[in-house]
Formats: structure tokens, C-alpha cells, sequence
């Protein structure tokens, strides 16, 4: 009798620790995945969603349609590392200290360069110091599976993905753009060539889709970077065929560029090769959606897609326009840092919104945790804000001014300056000569949209909260180069206008030839068999 008490009281201890062990692992199942989609160098208008009627985007275009759309949401650098560290930190680059792509000259060692610039660009912090807490190491810590495929470009060996708080790093090396190109065989020893002539967008969204289904019944914050749409601008013959179809049937400009301050600029979205290129990625994006919905967890995953800054219209490849925004990647105009902006929620109803209000990427940090009700770390991403409530319908009541810092000269054509934006006006102070613009937003940033003769006093308030923050943060500056030769200067600037300019033209033309053909193989697409 006792032996049968003891029997059925073990059976309901066992019964009770199951349920608990049942109740334990729903309630962790309840726990959203995370998906991180960032794109190198897209462009605001690059996808149809955002205007393009060149691109074809139909898998970008069905997700932010079912997101929500930020119109003004913006990354926090017009060049990749500063940016991708503030995503990876929640802080703004005067803070973190990485303000320059990494590898970018400062210093005397600027004149190598030849640009003749009336300044030597400011020093800046070279790999994403371990003192910070990343938005990976926070996941990682609450029990998620952490992920990481593609582009990182914050570091070299000690500073790579899995140092901080990826438990899988796919790709991620110290390069900012794909050694040995879009096609395979590729230089990077986190990633194995496989198949000769093998895509590498493609490939990283099938390492992301085999992720996915691998961990289906786990919890993941899964980061997918692609190298991709940054130079060498390559695509497969077929791709660069549609798009160059497509342009003739639209009409072929006879110019497609004009003169910013220094460099060229392109005015047209025509260019076949990175149609296919914007293509291929989109085709990659496909790929990963499709394996949330057929491993059954697409209802239970957040999805994120951006870009790191604004498309190439300068510089690199001469890839794409902006228009009507003015700049691109490089530059201090909403060209160079206003992004696609995208967020979706499954259980929120929010498909298909827009909000003006502007956000920023230091704000996906403290708005993924709180979405998977992880604790926030308001000491660590200190400039970014949790989205929450705007995605659940509500209004976000927070007057908050964004910061830029650049103390250096873009390669794409971009002036050393830092940006304050407040309660609707951005304020941009140029370092070359101390002199600044002001402009109303949302806002083109065309030359006759400069306010600042209008509103002096809102100007100078706006100047004095830009200056006391930098200040506040350890901010560094550009100095005058006393070496710098006004004549060269001019020669150069002359240079570009007589011969670089009419070379882009005469590319932009032969790229859109019925006979163009880069080499045997296209960009190493086509395998050639010995």
C-alpha cells in the first residue's frame, strides 16, 4: 500500500514537472526569431516599394507592404563601418569613434591621395571595440542562437563576428567589398567555394535559409549582411540583357550624369548591370522568406530590412540615381543617409503603414528587444529609441534631435560635416570653411531649399546644439592641411570636368550597347569549361 502511494505520488510530481517542462518550452517558443536584412549601399529609391521603375524588387516590394514603412528613416553614417557599428551598438559614430569606412586614410597620410582637399580628414577608431555590448551579445544572452552571414567590415582576426556575440559567422571578414567578386570562386576564408560560377548573394541567403531550418525549433536573432549592391557592380548575361531591354524600350537618355561640387553625379536609373545586380538580391531576399513560411515560423518572426547608407551616384560605380534626393553614399544630403526602413511585426497590425516620423539605425537595437521583451540597456544604446509603440499603433511622443559626424572627405564626392537634425530642420556645419545650411524636412536638399537665410536664429540655436554635443561625446575634427595648394586643387577639379566626365558617358553608353560584353565569362557567372 505504501509502495503503491509512493508510486502515484512520484507519477504526479513527474506529471507536474512535465507541464512545467511543456509550459516552460511553449512559453520559449512564444519568444520571437529575429531576421536582420541589411543591404550594402541600396539606395532609398532603389527598390519599386520606394519609386524605383527601373528595378524589379517583388520580394522586397511584398515585405514592406507588409511591415511598416519609415519615410524618414535614416542610417547613421553616409559610409558603411560608422554605420554598421551603430547598428551593432545603439550609438551615434561621434560616440562609438568609428566615423570612416575602415581602412580610409587620415592624417598627412591623406596626401597620398592626391585630392589636394583643404584638410587632413580626423583619426578614428579602426575595429568595434570589445567593451561594447552588441545587439548579437544581448540576444545571445537572453537564450537566443545567434547568426551571421555576409559583410562585417568592423574589424580583422579578434574583432570578427564571433567575437562579439555570434555564435555562427559566415563570410564576415575585415573586407568591405566581396574579394574576387559576386561569383565563385571568392576570396574569403570564412566562406568555401563550392561550385565554381556559384552567386554570393544567393549562396549567403541559402547559409541564412539552412540556418533558418536547422534552429526551426529553437529562438534566433539571425543577421544577413549582403556584400551586395556594393562595387564591382557584376550580374550574369541574362540579368544585364533584361535590364538593358528594358532601357532601350524606355528610352535611352543621351546624358545621364552632371556635375556635383566635385565629382560627377548620375541622374538616371539605367545602368543593366546593377539592375541585375538589385535583382539578384532581391531574388536572394525571396529565398530566406520563403524559409521562415515553410518551416512554419514566419508568424512568429520579426523581419528587418535596411541599408547601411545611401546608393552609389558617385564614386565606386557610378551605379544608380537618388533623384529626387540629392547625393548618395558618401554624401551629407539625404541621398547619402536616408534608407529603406522596414519592420515587421507578424502579430501587429500594421501591414502597409507609413510614419514620417524619423528614425534612425541605433534605434533597431533598443526596438528588437523590446519587441522580444528581452531587458532594454538604456547604458549602452544610448542614441537609439525603442520604435514599440509607433509599430503598435500608437504615437511616440519623443522630441529628439539625430546627430551625424563626418570629419572626413567621402570618395564619392562628400565635404567633412555634421549634421543636427530637430523638430523638422536639419542644420549641416561643413568643416572646410565653418559655413552651413539649413534645410526643412522631409526635404530633397536641393540648392534653392538652403533656409538658412530665412531663420538665422534657428540656425544658430540649432549650430549651438550641434557643437555641445559633439563636444559632450569626445568628438574629432578635421585640421586645416597647411600644405594644401589651391592651384592643384583647381587642376584636378578641371580634370574631372574635362576628362572623368565624359568617360563615365561614354561607359554609361557602351554598358547599354547591344554588343557590351566585360569579359569571356561575365564577371566569372558563365563557366567555361578546359
Amino acid at each position: 500500500m505504501y509502495n503503491l502511494k509512493l508510486i502515484n505520488y512520484c507519477f504526479i510530481i513527474l506529471s507536474v514537472l512535465a507541464c512545467q517542462n511543456k509550459e516552460k518550452k511553449q512559453i520559449e517558443k512564444a519568444k520571437p526569431n529575429i531576421l536582420f536584412i541589411l543591404v550594402d549601399d541600396l539606395g532609398y529609391h532603389d527598390l519599386g516599394v520606394t519609386g524605383s521603375t527601373f528595378y524589379q524588387t517583388p520580394n522586397v516590394d511584398k515585405l514592406a507592404n507588409q511591415a511598416m514603412m519609415f519615410t524618414q528613416g535614416y542610417a547613421a553614417s553616409r559610409v558603411c563601418s560608422p554605420s554598421r557599428a551603430s547598428i551593432m551598438t545603439g550609438k551615434f559614430t561621434a560616440r562609438h569613434g568609428i566615423t570612416d569606412w575602415i581602412g580610409a586614410k587620415t592624417g598627412k597620410a591623406w596626401r597620398t591621395r592626391n585630392r589636394h582637399d583643404k584638410l587632413l580628414p580626423a583619426d578614428y577608431i579602426h575595429t568595434l571595440p570589445n567593451e561594447e555590448v552588441t545587439i548579437a551579445e544581448a540576444f545571445k544572452t537572453n537564450g537566443y542562437k545567434t547568426f551571421f552571414a555576409g559583410k562585417w567590415h568592423l574589424g580583422g582576426k579578434g574583432s570578427y563576428p564571433e567575437d562579439h556575440g555570434f555564435d555562427i559567422n559566415i563570410a564576415g571578414i575585415d573586407a568591405g567589398s566581396p574579394r574576387g567578386g559576386f561569383f565563385s570562386p571568392w576570396n574569403n576564408p570564412k566562406l568555401e567555394n563550392k561550385k565554381k560560377g556559384e552567386n554570393l548573394t544567393m549562396r549567403l541567403a541559402q547559409e541564412t535559409a539552412d540556418f533558418i531550418k536547422q534552429n526551426k525549433d529553437s529562438t534566433f536573432f539571425a543577421f544577413l549582411s549582403f556584400y551586395a549592391v556594393h562595387a564591382p557592380i557584376q550580374t550574369t548575361e541574362a540579368k544585364w540583357a533584361k535590364y538593358r531591354n528594358k532601357a532601350d524600350r524606355i528610352g535611352i537618355a543621351e546624358s545621364g550624369y552632371k556635375m556635383e561640387r566635385v565629382l560627377p553625379i548620375r541622374q538616371v536609373q539605367d545602368n543593366p548591370i546593377y539592375g541585375g545586380l538589385v535583382e539578384t538580391m532581391d531574388d536572394a531576399v525571396g529565398v530566406v522568406l520563403k524559409a521562415l513560411k515553410d518551416n512554419g515560423i514566419a508568424e512568429n518572426t520579426i523581419v528587418v530590412f535596411t541599408s547601411d547608407n545611401g546608393g552609389v551616384a558617385s564614386g565606386d560605380h557610378y551605379a544608380t540615381s537618388n533623384l529626387p534626393l540629392r547625393g548618395g553614399k558618401g554624401y551629407q544630403w539625404e541621398g547619402g543617409i536616408r534608407e529603406p526602413y522596414f519592420i515587421k511585426v507578424p502579430w501587429l497590425k500594421h501591414a502597409g503603414s507609413k510614419t514620417e516620423f524619423p528614425v534612425i539605425n541605433t534605434d533597431f537595437y533598443p526596438t528588437l528587444l523590446d519587441l522580444a521583451n528581452v531587458p532594454l540597456n538604456p547604458e549602452q544604446h544610448k542614441d537609439g529609441i525603442s520604435l514599440k509603440p509607433l509599430l503598435e499603433g500608437e504615437n511616440l511622443k519623443i522630441n529628439r534631435p539625430l546627430f551625424w559626424h563626418y570629419p572626413h572627405y567621402g570618395n564619392q564626392g562628400g565635404e567633412p560635416a555634421s549634421i543636427i537634425q530637430k523638430d523638422g530642420w536639419k542644420l549641416i556645419h561643413y568643416w572646410e570653411d565653418n559655413h552651413e545650411e539649413l534645410f526643412k524636412l522631409p526635404s530633397t536638399e536641393n540648392d534653392d531649399l538652403n533656409l538658412i537665410s530665412k531663420h538665422t536664429k534657428l540656425a544658430k540655436n540649432l549650430s549651438n546644439q550641434l557643437r555641445s554635443w559633439l563636444k559632450e561625446v569626445g568628438a574629432k575634427y578635421p585640421i586645416k592641411d597647411p600644405q594644401f595648394n589651391s592651384v592643384k586643387a583647381n587642376e584636378r577639379y578641371l580634370n574631372t570636368v574635362n576628362k572623368k566626365w565624359p568617360s563615365l558617358e561614354k561607359q554609361r553608353l557602351e554598358e547599354l550597347s547591344k554588343d557590351f560584353k566585360p569579359n569571356a565569362t561575365w564577371w566569372g557567372s558563365k563557366v567555361i569549361l578546359d
